[in-house]
């Protein structure tokens, strides 16, 4: 090797054991970790295939959204109501790290597996629609009406339409993005105390924390007189400052805002002359802020529809101002940016590929696992374990 060739440093999670038992609610937080490097086995019951149900599919019936989702680990199928199939789980659950559960299909039936004997050092994140407290204990929610409970769907739409659906599996995107925050917060905790823990993920309040530019509404109705008591206002992309919004342009929409450097954003307005009022003193005052910030978007809305879209995006962007070019599905896919940092990837399907988002974070250093090397489909063996670190 010369001195120029760097060593190749391993993946953040490299050598930690992660056994993936999740649904919907918690699946992408095992992918988070498994791209991150942990070798990850998730358990598919041998009655019930689960996840490899939900569409889309591709032309030979493959399901296109498990292999995004499932990539990058290999999967096991075990008859977990057989006492064979119970052996084999407890073997899995006394060598892995973590175990992200949902407490559905494979969960760990606290009256079959005593953990705290099998592995005490281990950290169990148990994920659930409602938490392991309250009357909402035992029910279930899909994505649409776990949203909906937690508050996000009711800010979705304008304020005279009806709420609009989130694109996807939205709250349970936040949901396994906490399950894989609880997974590494605990795993650091096991390794410096010696001690296992179970960290409870409950969907509905994981939704809350997506809700800031909404409950600031109902936390401090007096500072907003556009706001109707404590009701969470519908207001689709509108941050509470009221300082975000996507207005029209020429051939397009973009997302506009005076901040971060408000005097800044003035002086474009005072170079193109269409500042109109801004200047004027009364605006200084903290008590006329709510009013300074209705008519910086005023005029930004004005201004900003005279404009062609991409040019004036692009413009915006060498001035390093923080606007946003609205962009379709079909033309996300070529978006620059995302090409330039490499974002999609082949992600294999028994048969063909189907091409996703990547990773959601670079490192300088360390290398990523390839999704390109997800699913593989094995019987539970010694093999196998010794060949993905797990002996």
């Amino acid at each position: 090797m010369t001195g120029s060739q760097k060593q190749p440093v391993e993946p953040p999670l490299a050598g930690v054991r992660v056994l993936d038992l999740a649904d919907e609610r918690g699946i992408y937080g095992s992918k988070l970790l498994a791209d991150l490097g942990a070798s990850t086995i998730r358990i598919e019951s041998s009655h019930e295939h689960g996840l490899r149900q939900r569409g889309p599919f591709n032309e030979t019936g493959e399901s296109l959204w498990y292999a995004y989702y499932a990539s990058n680990r290999v999967v096991i199928e075990i008859d977990t109501e057989s006492d064979d199939g119970i052996a084999q789980l407890k073997k899995l659950v006394s060598r892995a790290d973590i175990i992200i559960d949902t407490g559905r299909i494979n969960s760990l039936d606290p009256t079959k597996f005593n953990l705290n004997k099998l592995n005490n050092k281990i950290v169990h994140v148990d994920v659930s629609s409602f938490g392991q407290n309250g009357p909402w204990k035992d029910f279930l929610a899909p994505d649409l009406i776990a949203g909906a409970l937690g508050g996000s769907v009711a800010a979705t739409g304008d304020i005279d339409t009806t709420p609009l659906k989130l694109f996807g599996d939205q709250s349970f995107l936040v949901s396994g993005t906490y399950a894989a925050i609880a997974a590494l917060t605990g795993l650091y905790n096991s390794r410096d105390t010696g001690s296992g823990e179970r960290v409870s993920v409950s969907v509905h309040e994981t939704i809350a924390s997506t809700l800031e530019h909404v409950l600031m509404f109902a936390l401090y109705p007096g500072f907003f007189p556009w706001a109707d008591g404590k009701i969470l206002p519908r207001r689709g992309s509108l941050h509470w400052g009221n300082a975000y919004e996507v207005v029209p342009a020429i051939g397009g929409s973009i997302m506009v805002t005076p901040t971060p450097n408000v005097e800044k954003q003035i002086a474009w307005l005072v170079e193109e002359q269409v500042e109109e009022d801004l200047l004027d003193e009364k605006y200084t005052a903290l008590d006329h802020r709510q009013e300074f910030v209705h008519r910086i978007m005023t005029v930004l809305r004005k201004w900003v529809a005279k404009k062609d879209a991409g040019p004036f995006f692009h413009e915006a962007q060498s001035r390093h101002y923080p606007y946003g070019l609205v962009m379709k599905p079909n033309e996300v896919a070529h978006n620059p940016h995302l090409q330039d940092r490499n974002w999609w990837k082949e992600y294999p399907t028994e048969h063909s590929s189907v091409k996703g988002p990547g990773t959601p974070y670079q490192f300088s250093r360390s290398t990523l696992s390839n999704p390109a090397e997800q699913i593989t489909y094995q019987t539970l063996s010694e093999n196998i374990l010794n060949t993905i670190g797990w002996v």
